[in-house]
């Protein structure tokens, strides 16, 4: 669980990544331990973990730098380019869905 909690360090909120079910299948094949995901919910529930459910944000827009840091790799690449350096392009883009969509899933938070 070490390595599948995450949390907000503003309100000291946790909660760990991996679904009940999931968590039951680890124990499971790792440790031997027969446990229902249901069972897995109350121990995490004794842990100090509650539900905590996803929510789709509405986007607030760009950011009012966007530009210039699209100028700033316009020009650092010239530079790179001209001195005949290599010069790597990575498309960090997330596809989402366009609209309020729910999401279903929930997570234990601590």
């Amino acid at each position: 669980m070490e390595y599948e909690t995450a949390g907000d360090p503003m309100t000291d909120l946790k909660w760990t990544r991996r679904t009940t079910e999931k968590i039951a299948c680890e124990l499971a094949l790792h440790g031997g331990i027969a446990v229902s995901p249901n069972t897995v919910g109350r121990i995490l529930k004794e842990f100090g973990y509650s539900l905590r459910v996803n929510h789709k944000k509405i986007s607030s827009g760009s950011g009012p730098d966007r530009d210039a840091q699209f100028k700033h790799i316009s020009v650092v690449r010239s530079r790179f380019s001209g001195r005949k350096m290599p010069v790597i392009s990575v498309d960090t883009k997330k596809k989402e869905l366009v609209g309020n969509f729910k999401n279903p899933e929930t997570a234990w938070n601590k």
